[in-house]
């Protein structure tokens, strides 16, 4: 079966980085794919710094967290359906429309964005682009996984973990190069309309997945891709099993009903893949990933950095160092094995979330004090400090949290002393800098505030390489064919129902309990994280596809979980003895 079964170890990497000039063809059809992803990173973390102006711009959204969240969760809710729905397009007219259509409600939704007059517009081309992000986040991995050879497969799906956290380094690059632009965030927005209209164009010109081709009865079409894809001792091996493959289920699907999800349920193989990628997807996303990409300028200046422009410089240092952790995902995948990798990125998280809990306790237990003499040098004295009872008590934090209306305007000498609690609008952040004094809003000045910039980066660095592209790699490898389409839209969207959840909540949440005490949950919900993994997630390393249902359907829980199943590998060594 497909020559047997590799062991995929470091010579996969090198395999994979060899295809540039052996098989330029695969890596063609797995990077305008990828452009997919590339969107879905985009978005993901041009949104944060477009907001730092968006606010700047609509007065009423600087006013109302929720109508941040709103601006941020309606392109998660978009997402919902697009990958609900996505699901069942990709089964009905494949891979590369799905593909397509996408990119078309991306870019529509990008010049929507570009152009809005008021928050309501710009929401709207939220929405489009959410549906477009949420459809290509299910196609593009599942479009590359089936187009291509299994050795590589783990790594050439990671390239699309790698091109989502590309996009997000690009975004910040982006704003970064806007912030002084006429129409600063209508340009972050507008700019990606240009990736989606590039991957309609390439993927006009490139072939449908060969494994739907087949399920559809297109033999003749997928056997020029297959020749195309594999190396010629290994291409009759690929088309008897996905031959028997499809006969089986074809079989199975006439002497059945419809698909249903009480059949999926009922499905012992589908079953347990669910339980896997669909508790995957969910806890991707419930440990906190996306706070960090959609609010990380936010949160370095909850940190004590008070500047929109440092704020999105250091933000991106950490989209950098989320792309160098999908880059340490494709040569690891397939030595390392999608079990271990997830463990250990897992366990990281853990220590940076510790560390940033304990730095965020103490940037707001220790903030600076409100001085009444350095308030009255201004005439815009934050109303409820006015009417405080026990003004002496309040120091920066209080001021803040009394109300949106209140700005804390630091110390000319040394921003870590006393300073001034005024009311929050352009004219007194005028005089405030003028002063060349620092204008706080979202945070308070802190001497751990480096400390925060590290945690972040440890936690990017642990999260990329696993947790940021594992669960897509499994979600696109762990279902049967006939049931890949739908399996990998349900999982896409339960990924994105909890992004939702997570982006509606995160600033919320840190108005009421704090910051410190937000990414304490995330810690707890981590450590269930690992426990999932070690009991239900199975080993897919070098497995082939039409292999996986079968390691499904004799699977029992593995505890030892760096141990190769025995079981799983003595009967592939006999079926690929009886080839």
């Amino acid at each position: 079966m497909e020559g047997g079964v590799p062991e995929a170890d470091v010579s996969a990497f090198r395999e994979c980085l060899s295809l540039s000039w052996k098989n330029p063809y695969v890596l063609c059809l797995a990077f305008s794919a990828g452009i997919g992803g590339f969107l879905f990173g985009y978005d993901t973390g041009v949104i944060s710094g477009a907001l730092l102006y968006i606010r700047n711009d609509f007065k009423a959204v600087d006013r109302e967290t929720w109508l941040q969240e709103a601006i941020v969760s309606t392109a998660l809710a978009g997402a919902i359906i697009g990958a609900s729905v996505g699901g069942w397009i990709n089964d009905r007219f494949g891979r590369k429309k799905g593909i397509i259509l996408a990119d078309t409600l991306f870019f529509i939704g990008s010049v929507i964005m570009a152009a809005a007059t008021n928050p309501a517009i710009l929401i709207v081309g939220r929405v489009f682009v959410g549906l477009g992000v949420g459809m290509a986040s299910m196609a593009s991995p599942l479009y590359i996984s089936e187009a291509s050879p299994t050795r590589v497969r783990g790594a050439l799906v990671s390239l699309n973990g790698f091109l989502i956290t590309g996009g997000q380094f690009l975004s910040y690059l982006i704003n970064l190069a806007f912030t002084n632009a006429p129409g600063t965030w209508r340009w972050m927005l507008g700019v990606a309309a240009a990736p989606a209209l590039t991957q309609i164009v390439l993927m006009l010109m490139l072939p449908e997945s060969p494994r739907w081709l087949f399920r559809k009865g297109k033999e003749e079409e997928a056997i020029e891709i297959l020749r195309k894809i594999y190396p010629p001792q290994d291409v009759e091996d690929e088309i008897n099993a996905l031959k028997e493959s499809i006969e089986m289920e074809i079989k199975e699907a006439s002497a059945s009903d419809k698909i249903s999800i009480l059949k999926l349920l009922k499905t012992k193989t589908v079953r347990r893949g669910l339980y896997a990628g669909m508790g995957l997807q969910i806890f991707q996303q419930f440990v906190g990933i996306n706070t960090i990409m959609y609010y990380s300028p936010a949160i370095v200046q909850l940190a004590g950095f008070a500047s929109n422009r440092v704020a999105l410089l250091l933000s991106l240092v950490t989209a950098g160092l989320n792309a160098f952790g999908s880059i340490l995902s494709i040569y690891f995948i397939d030595k390392t094995g999608r079990k271990k990798l997830l463990l250990f990125s897992l366990s990281g998280v853990v220590v940076s979330l510790v560390v940033l809990t304990v730095v965020f306790n103490q940037t707001t237990s220790h903030s600076p004090m409100v001085s009444t003499i350095e308030t009255s040098h201004f005439n815009n004295t934050c109303p409820d400090y006015r009417t405080a009872l026990n003004p002496a008590e309040w120091d920066c934090t209080k001021c803040l949290k009394a109300s949106s209306e209140c700005g804390f305007c630091a110390s000319a000498s040394n921003k870590l002393l006393p300073g001034a609690c005024l009311i929050s609008n352009d004219t007194t952040e005028d005089q405030c800098q003028k002063e060349h004094r620092l204008w706080y809003t979202k945070g308070c000045p802190s001497k751990y505030g480096w400390l925060a910039i590290i945690g972040l980066a440890l936690y990017i660095l642990f999260f990329s390489p696993g947790m940021g592209t594992v669960p897509w790699v499994v979600n696109s490898e762990i279902y049967p064919l006939r049931y890949r389409g739908i399996c990998g839209g349900m999982a896409s969207t339960s990924n994105w129902v909890s992004n939702l959840i997570v982006a509606q909540s995160f600033l919320s949440l840190t108005d009421a309990i704090g910051t410190s005490f937000t990414f304490m949950i995330f810690i707890f919900i981590t450590i269930a994280a690992i426990i999932f993994v070690i009991i239900f997630v199975p080993e897919t390393k070098g497995l082939p596809m039409e292999e996986v249902e079968n390691m499904l359907e004799r699977r029992s829980l593995n505890f030892k979980f760096w141990q190769r199943s025995s079981d799983s590998g003595e009967v592939l060594k006999q079926k690929t003895q009886s080839v």
